[in-house]
């Protein structure tokens, strides 16, 4: 939620302060109290003018025993908030099961990729990576036999990020800001990277795994560039 409070727009203030309260309807001084004196927003007198203001302009309906309650624009407005958030909630929880999941795969030893994407990658980088969307990866080649990987990322600026490694000619390209400040110069992945890896594990672990070895093995002869 955005805590910054829109005090210009009375539309907006209002349905700031019931994604708060999160009641479905308060008497007319129950609202100056909670206003006031538990969100310490602005002083009752303030806050009298700003409800009868709202209850003018009729984004607040008031009823014969003095409740308030949004009007039905206001409502489908906070309904819509409330579901996005729940969304936005859920999608942390899958996120953070992800994390936990990837993490305990990772420090097991017993497989190879484990092994290898552990000699590239912190554990901060590792929770990063899993945060990033598989639809930001528009994989372009991935090819064994000629041992080539290029692949598109969505990042944050207008044009994709690229990743370019080829086995051949011992070089691995990419432009992130990370990869290129950090990274690059130790030989690390960013989270990019570490991302495109663990989506070839899902697609084919043994391909995964080939080319974090081709990498590992002749680390000294491979050129990190940007």
């Amino acid at each position: 939620m955005n805590f910054a409070i829109p005090r210009i727009n009375s539309s907006e203030m209002l349905l700031y302060i019931w994604k708060i309260i999160d009641i479905p309807f308060i008497l007319h001084k129950d609202l100056i109290i909670r206003i006031s004196f538990d969100l310490f927003l602005d002083p009752p007198e303030k806050v009298k003018k700003f409800i009868n203001k709202c209850i003018e302009d009729e984004l607040l309906i008031k009823d014969d025993n003095q409740n308030l309650k949004l009007s039905d624009e206001l409502q489908n407005k906070l309904k819509n908030w409330q579901e996005k958030r729940k969304i936005e909630i859920f999608e942390k929880i899958k996120t953070a099961s992800k994390i936990a999941s990837l993490k305990n795969d990772i420090t097991k030893e017993s497989t190879n990729f484990s092994v290898l994407i552990n000699a590239f990658v912190d554990k901060g980088t590792l929770n990063r990576s899993v945060s990033i969307s598989d639809t930001a990866f528009e994989l372009l080649e991935y090819d064994r036999s000629v041992g080539i990987i290029k692949s598109k990322v969505k990042g944050t600026k207008q044009e994709s990020y690229l990743i370019e490694i080829d086995v051949n000619r011992k070089i691995l390209y990419h432009n992130c800001h990370d990869f290129e400040t950090r990274r690059a110069e130790n030989k690390k992945f960013c989270k990019h990277l570490t991302k495109l890896f663990l989506l070839l594990k899902d697609k084919n672990q043994n391909l995964a795994e080939y080319f974090l070895s081709k990498i590992a093995e002749n680390i000294d002869s491979w050129d990190f560039t940007t």
